[in-house]
């Protein structure tokens, strides 16, 4: 995420903030190696809370690591606990900053970020479905053998498990699929499309164990 925003000219300054002091320096050396291909990025890291003062933006993604065969719902107390060491010294550095959350579960440590910050409920924001989202258009794209920037579509409610396809709103280069299968998405539809969305869900979990 901090290397797409430098690259892409969304922000030139960046700090990181985390307590493991060495893979820190290794992320910040990193970026900083690729500084030739950013707009005069300065780069900064450090485990003490004040180098984050006066951020316009705080990008929150901390917590446990999810285990093989957990859910993101498994992770809300531990993560809470992250959270109530992480959020105070941030608001006390950066009082108006917009606070970005994408630890997990998203959606409950969004809200738990909110109590905890005293913040106005405008200024903290959860990353939500939206990586579902990027995810059921990829997965789209895939079915029907077309580029995923022609295929629109959208996954609401609860990042996760118990996320919502709004199937009536998808589209593939704004022909809706619902127009040429009405049953898309349900039991009885003859093209599976259910399938898709179940992938979504699961792909997640693969990406973990993958991944570690």
């Amino acid at each position: 995420a901090v290397f797409s925003m430098l690259t892409q000219g969304v922000t030139n300054n960046v700090a990181l903030v985390d307590v493991m002091e060495d893979k820190l320096k290794g992320e910040m050396m990193d970026l900083q190696h690729g500084s030739a291909f950013m707009r005069n990025a300065k780069i900064q890291a450090s485990k003490d809370y004040s180098i984050s003062a006066g951020s316009k933006i705080c990008i929150v993604t901390a917590g446990v690591r999810q285990r093989e065969g957990e859910t993101r719902l498994d992770l809300v107390q531990r993560n809470t606990d992250v959270l109530k060491h992480i959020i105070p010294p941030l608001v006390k550095y950066s009082p108006d900053a917009v606070f970005l959350i994408a630890s997990n579960p998203v959606d409950i440590l969004t809200y738990v970020t909110w109590k905890l910050s005293g913040l106005p409920k405008h200024r903290v924001i959860g990353s939500g479905t939206n990586l579902d989202s990027a995810r059921f258009r990829y997965l789209l794209s895939e079915k029907l053998g077309v580029a995923t920037t022609s295929c629109h579509g959208y996954i609401i409610g609860e990042h996760g498990d118990s996320s919502v396809p709004v199937w009536s709103g998808v589209n593939i280069a704004g022909v809706r699929l619902s127009d040429l299968n009405p049953k898309i998405g349900t039991d009885a539809d003859p093209e599976h499309w259910k399938d898709t969305h179940g992938a979504v869900v699961k792909s997640a979990y693969e990406v973990i164990k993958l991944k570690g």
